[in-house]
């Protein structure tokens, strides 16, 4: 529970430990931005190229693609609690945690090289999405015990942003490296590992091991959360209506690759230009995540989480609509943009604000779990429809789904929910 007196917190590790007030956005949530950069380099640059080199170079259907993509965001979901546990329990070892996640991420890049076949393409992004999960919960806790609570919104967009040039900079690299190599995707493979390296290194460097919570009181060894308690989070109602919106939501939000796929094919552009589509989501994100989140903390993040996905939904209606082109397809990944930078940290600072300092990690690895899920459920739904009916008959039916869901998160979500009690 948070409480005023934030001069009981003894200090550790400066600048983000001392006494007093911290800065809204401390050196830590820099640092850790910094390490998500790069690693989002290396990650991004493999996003952009898998769906082509499965779909295109190994003749994969939607389906199969589907499962594949599923994967990215179910596997991670499995270990995202344990990961929070894990880090709050050991009397805080987030660094630790995050940074196994973040080891084992950089070690599968290179094992794509030998990946030819769904089966063996599919037990490597396994393991890379396990790394993604253990490492999720605990960046997030690190930040929200670095941050004060009324600042966090706009201390998770300047991650978000510094997140966002990565992923904005990795489809850049690829593209660059298809062109300039003979053995494209292999090359990218390899660069991506070399990078992901570089992103382990900073962070053993320099981010605090330890981080004492802002604006609450240091907990003793004595206090450590045993697993029954992280469960037992989503008894306070606060974060149990995060956590079923947030999943409900998930469950009718199309995965950025399905949706590339079919701005593709819509917008008629292409082969090699396709790694270049994630770019336009990134550069919006990259300019709003920051603006929004200072948003987020000055009026509510309730209604920004809310109106994120009205944007996202208006980005389907405009796939669905006759308007082609690339104006068309600008305008879309200008709302695809913008649906991230009023929801990915808007979601992460409300969820901090539910949840007392002891389960920081629990209470980010919940939602993110609920979400996760819910968006590998999307995946092969979408997939298996897009198989059957059409990739518009799928998208038709997920914004009708997204429609209703945002209606009922209305309704469930309340001004309250982003305090802890």
């Amino acid at each position: 529970m948070y409480l005023a007196d934030s001069r009981s917190t003894k200090p550790a590790v400066a600048p983000d430990t001392r006494p007093g007030r911290r800065p809204a956005v401390p050196g830590t949530v820099l640092a850790l931005g910094a390490v998500s950069l790069i690693t989002d380099v290396s990650s991004e640059m493999i996003t952009a190229v898998l769906p082509l080199y499965v779909v295109v170079g190994l003749g994969l259907s939607p389906l199969g693609f589907g499962l594949l993509d599923g994967i990215n965001n179910g596997v991670g979901a499995l270990v995202r609690l344990a990961g929070g546990h894990l880090a709050d329990r050991g009397g805080r070892r987030h660094k630790v945690v995050a940074g196994l996640g973040y080891g084992l991420s950089a070690v599968c890049k290179p094992l794509l090289l030998i990946a030819h076949t769904l089966p063996v393409i599919s037990a490597v992004l396994a393991v890379d999405r396990t790394g993604k999960g253990l490492r999720t919960a605990p960046r997030d806790a690190m930040i929200s015990l670095a941050t004060e609570p009324e600042h966090r919104g706009r201390a998770f967009g300047v991650h978000r942003a510094l997140d966002t040039t990565g992923a904005l900079l990795g489809p850049l690299v690829a593209f660059a490296v298809l062109r300039a190599t003979v053995d494209g995707y292999d090359a990218v493979f390899a660069v991506s590992g070399c990078v992901a390296a570089l992103g382990v290194l900073v962070l053993v460097l320099f981010v605090p091991r330890h981080i004492a919570p802002a604006g609450a009181v240091q907990l003793p060894e004595s206090a450590r959360p045993v697993l029954r308690d992280a469960l037992g989070l989503l008894r306070r109602p606060g974060l149990r209506r995060l956590t079923v919106c947030a999943t409900l939501l998930g469950l009718t939000t199309v995965s950025d690759s399905f949706l590339y796929l079919l701005l593709q094919r819509e917008g008629h552009l292409p082969a090699h230009l396709f790694p270049l589509l994630p770019l336009g989501t990134a550069a919006v994100f990259l300019l709003l995540a920051v603006p929004l989140g200072a948003l987020a903390d000055r009026i509510s993040r309730r209604r920004l989480f809310l109106g994120g996905h009205g944007v996202l939904l208006l980005g389907y209606g405009l796939v669905l609509s006759p308007w082609h082109g690339v104006p068309a397809v600008v305008a879309v990944l200008v709302l695809h943009g913008t649906f991230y930078a009023a929801t990915d940290g808007v979601l992460a600072a409300a969820t901090a604000n539910a949840v007392p300092a002891q389960h920081q990690g629990a209470g980010q690895a919940l939602v993110g779990t609920g979400q996760a899920l819910a968006r590998f459920t999307c995946s092969l739904l979408f997939g298996a429809v897009w198989s059957l009916w059409g990739g518009r008959t799928a998208l038709a039916v997920t914004a009708a789904a997204l429609a209703i869901s945002a209606l009922v998160a209305s309704f469930v979500l309340r001004p309250g929910d982003e305090v802890s009690t």
